[in-house]
Formats: structure tokens, sequence, C-alpha cells
């Protein structure tokens, strides 16, 4: 049997029939075609397949589709400026080479992301390591991922971002 599901993905209204079984990150890779989700460990634990529901982080593996019928959803494919251009801080990631593979990237981005815009935001280092402790990353270390996150949260600070 299949369900109706409306949505908006990245500011865009989308409709589309789903099985009450096939999992948002499933919907969001195979049916929309944003294979910035990725998928890994399927169990909400390595944070690759994060995404933004109504503003706030989710894993988009634990998550059905049907369930995200009627929410606002991000993806990294909407991080980017309307323009199509990198937002500053995907730039940082790129200025502070924070990535590697770049399978872990986008979930690490949103997080980041979601801190930079939220309350009490600051450049204290162990702060920003709780921020990005739900995605696991096996290439950088940590280190630069780090140091992109406290520079944009320092130009969040100035005003600058």
């Amino acid at each position: 049997m299949k369900y109706d599901v409306k949505m908006k993905v990245n500011g865009d209204l989308v409709e589309e029939q789903v099985t009450s079984r096939m999992l948002l990150s499933d919907f969001i890779r195979d049916v929309l075609g944003l294979t910035g989700t990725h998928i890994g460990c399927e169990h909400g634990v390595c944070g690759s397949c994060t995404i933004k529901i109504d503003g706030v982080t989710n894993r988009a593996c634990l998550i059905f589709a049907v369930q995200a019928n009627g929410a606002d959803i991000s993806t990294i494919e909407g991080l980017s400026n309307e323009d199509g251009s990198m937002s500053i801080l995907q730039e940082l990631f790129s200025k502070h080479q924070a990535l590697q593979c770049g399978f872990c990237t986008p979930g690490i981005l949103l997080a980041a992301q979601e801190f930079i815009d939220g309350p009490g935001v600051t450049v204290d280092r162990e702060t920003v390591r709780e921020v990005i402790s739900g995605n696991l990353c096996r290439c950088t270390g940590y280190e630069t991922i780090v140091d992109a996150v406290v520079e944009a949260a320092a130009l969040k600070i100035e005003g600058e971002l």
C-alpha cells in the first residue's frame, strides 16, 4: 500500500507516494535524488544521514518518510547559498581542510550550522566537540573540523555571519 506524502525539501514542495516502510533517508536519496544525505550505519549512530526537520537535526535513517508528511526538511543540498555558491561554513571547512573522504561531512555541516544558528553560540572548543560528537569521522581526527566551526562561531558572534 502506498501513502501520499507532502513536504517541503530545501524550500521546494514535494508530493509523492511512498510505502509505509520507506525510510526518509531512502526517500531523499532514491526518490528525490538528493544524494548528499549519506547512509552509513542505518542505526542512527554515525550521523551521516543527518538532516533538519522543522529546523532541528535528525537522523533520516530512523524516520519513515510517512512520518515526515507536512514537515519542512533541509538537506546538505539546502545549505548552500541561493545562487548555488558555498555557505560561509562550507567555505571554512574547505579553508581548514576539515574534510577528507567527505562521507561524514554533510551530517557534520548540518549539526554545526544548527549550533551556529542557535542560541548560546560560543567559540569554546569543548562545546564544539560536543556539538559534533554525534557524527563519526574516520579520516580527519576532528581538529580541523573544530577549527572551522570555531571560526564560523566567532564570525557569528562578531555579527559577520
